[in-house]
């Protein structure tokens, strides 16, 4: 009996115990991280986001600005929210005396970003060039400034090297100064990728060809695939016979069909006509298609071919392939891929 009376009281202590423990760990992690409740204000400040800022950085930024109650209420956010890693160096128009969160919605607003330039992925430089001349830059100071662009020695030219993301800068700002912003962040995030250090079997300059038809060639969720693809043709011997290298020749976007016609066209970036890989890249790839560049998948396939929006497949098989393509050709007659021709 008093042996039972006291495993019970030392349950009842213990259960006391952790609920007291839980309810000590609750009001210190909440403590440790004071957030406002505001989700607007009537009060805004034009913050300045440097280049390359962290997630840390931003957070300590909001904090002494008082946008933010505290730094450790925006770095938890940014640490458990992807969508941190979308923040647009420059300035931005945020409220003073908000909630972490709706400062993170506010960085990613456009319409509070000042002097907004957005580089879509998979860009072509001169689309670059001119969205720039559209934004109230002087043509010649573009292009004098893209010829003088500083990247590391492994890469060359200016297709590819100008990272997509969203970039904002004060008004007066040089073209020199803007296009060297988007190669700073390219050399970053290649680097981080590992294309700068290039492979046994691929330089830098091959990788980052390889992840522009990557970026052109498909969704996120191919990219590693598509990267294995270009591996096993280019192993084999085969010609890489890409549409998206074609449409870079003709500056043609918007068009699924390509037409016999199209694939003989001349030019050293026609796959069709062509062995190996284009002599530079295509486009301005985002960060996941550098890491697919480096990392395929494993796979033997050798083909890929999307059916319809959103239903790339790969395969090894000749006659799979033919079978899909004419799946392919009877979407596109019934209209899946839109206005597209």
């Amino acid at each position: 009996m008093t042996r039972g009376y006291f495993l019970r009281l030392s349950a009842s202590l213990l259960a006391v115990a952790i609920i007291t423990g839980s309810l000590f760990l609750i009001r210190s992690h909440v403590s440790t991280s004071p957030d406002f409740v505001a989700t607007s204000s009537s009060q805004s400040l034009i913050i300045e986001v440097p280049a390359g800022a962290t997630g840390s950085d931003i957070a300590n930024l909001l904090a002494k600005a008082g946008i933010i109650k505290s730094f450790s209420a925006f770095f938890k956010l940014a640490v458990s929210d992807s969508r941190s890693s979308q923040v647009a160096p420059g300035a931005h128009r945020l409220d003073v005396g908000i909630c972490a969160k709706c400062a993170l919605d506010q960085l990613l607003d456009a319409k509070r970003i000042p002097n907004l330039v957005k580089v879509a992925e998979g860009a072509w430089s001169s689309e670059i060039m001119s969205d720039l001349v559209s934004k109230g830059w002087k043509k010649s100071d573009v292009e004098v400034a893209l010829t003088h662009i500083s990247i590391p020695s492994v890469f060359s030219g200016s297709e590819g090297v100008l990272f997509p993301a969203q970039y904002s800068f004060a008004s007066g700002t040089s073209a020199a100064v803007v296009l060297q912003a988007m190669a700073n962040r390219f050399t970053s995030e290649a680097t981080s990728s590992g294309i700068t250090s290039g492979t046994s079997e691929f330089s830098p300059m091959a990788l980052l060809t390889i992840a522009s038809i990557i970026q052109a060639e498909g969704d996120a969720a191919d990219f590693a695939k598509i990267s294995r693809v270009i591996r096993n043709r280019l192993k084999l011997g085969m010609q890489l016979q890409l549409d998206t290298t074609v449409h870079y020749i003709l500056k043609s976007r918007g068009h699924v069909f390509l037409s016999t016609a199209a694939t003989q066209v001349a030019s050293p970036y026609n796959t069709y006509r062509h062995f190996g890989l284009p002599p530079g890249p295509i486009g301005n790839p985002g960060k996941a298609a550098m890491v697919a560049a480096v990392n395929p998948a494993q796979g033997d396939w050798i083909y890929f071919i999307t059916v319809k929006p959103g239903d790339t497949r790969f395969t090894q098989s000749d006659k799979e392939f033919l079978q899909w393509k004419r799946e392919y050709e009877t979407n596109l007659r019934a209209g899946a891929f839109g206005a597209t021709q």
